[in-house]
């Protein structure tokens, strides 16, 4: 069956955000580690996470994905900025260490004017300095729309940062529907073509989760705004394609579109109407 969910607010612990997922017939979900917006963050609860283990071993709910906060930048220009990003990953994984097999998403970052070669740089040296060779989190870099400095825009910006890795096998990737289309990658018309590319370039051993969501904007946009399932420029028809596709229908999915939990509802009932 189609594992599917969408970002739900993690303000009242990992047991509610599971009971949440399943009433709206989610199999997992995402969430963000602190406030998006900001950087303090409370510890984490053990007995609520035992809670949703168990409830995750009940109803077959499972790959919760967390994502960092938008505010980080690893590739800044600078100092005091880079390490607020190196603070803020290192104690991300340390949490994360309490959830077996964790998948840990985060943007890149946006080189501000030093250039993708000195961002992939300094990106890489981030991680370099977080990830640890015992932990069991794998950290993702997330596909980038491509608007403005950000770094990630292309497979080939993601491979250059895996490939500058030490410990590059703790390293994934998690595929951005509405941010790949915007990038230039037409996986309306060109799925296959795409998904061959991104295997040729990063491998799909790499591949751990998928963000979907349609565009607002044309393929090739850099504008990065998400809209909902079947009212964007990729459309229903396209989204079909996608969660059937042989490399991808197995992974989980993460729906980001702009909507409450009665719309994420429907969503995930529309895509799994897809699914064969």
């Amino acid at each position: 069956m189609l594992r599917i969910g969408c970002h739900l607010s993690s303000s009242k612990g990992f047991l509610d955000m599971a009971r949440t997922a399943r009433s709206i017939g989610a199999t997992t979900f995402q969430y963000f580690t602190r406030n998006p917006r900001g950087g303090a963050a409370k510890e984490w609860n053990a007995a609520d996470i035992e809670a949703m283990l168990m409830l995750f071993e009940q109803t077959g709910i499972g790959s919760p994905l967390a994502h960092a906060p938008y505010t980080i930048n690893a590739c800044a220009k600078e100092e005091r900025t880079r390490q607020f990003a190196l603070e803020t990953l290192a104690d991300d994984i340390r949490r994360l260490e309490m959830i077996p097999d964790a998948l840990y998403n985060f943007h890149p970052g946006s080189h501000v004017g030093q250039g993708a070669e000195k961002g992939i740089e300094l990106i890489a040296d981030a991680l370099d300095q977080v990830l640890k060779p015992d932990q069991h989190t794998t950290v993702l870099l997330e596909t980038m729309a491509g608007k403005g400095t950000e770094v990630g825009r292309t497979f080939e910006e993601l491979r250059s940062i895996i490939d500058k890795v030490k410990l590059s096998e703790k390293v994934g990737v998690c595929l951005d529907t509405c941010h790949v289309w915007d990038g230039g990658y037409d996986i309306v018309d060109h799925l296959d073509d795409v998904i061959e590319e991104f295997d040729k370039v990063i491998g799909l051993d790499r591949l751990k989760a998928i963000h979907i969501n349609d565009s607002m904007n044309p393929c090739g946009a850099h504008k990065d705004r998400h809209q909902k399932i079947g009212q964007g420029y990729i459309g229903t028809e396209a989204f079909g394609r996608i969660v059937n596709h042989p490399a991808l229908k197995d992974l989980p999915f993460y729906l980001e579109t702009p909507n409450e939990l009665e719309g994420y509802q429907e969503e995930i009932a529309l895509l799994r109407s897809l699914a064969r």
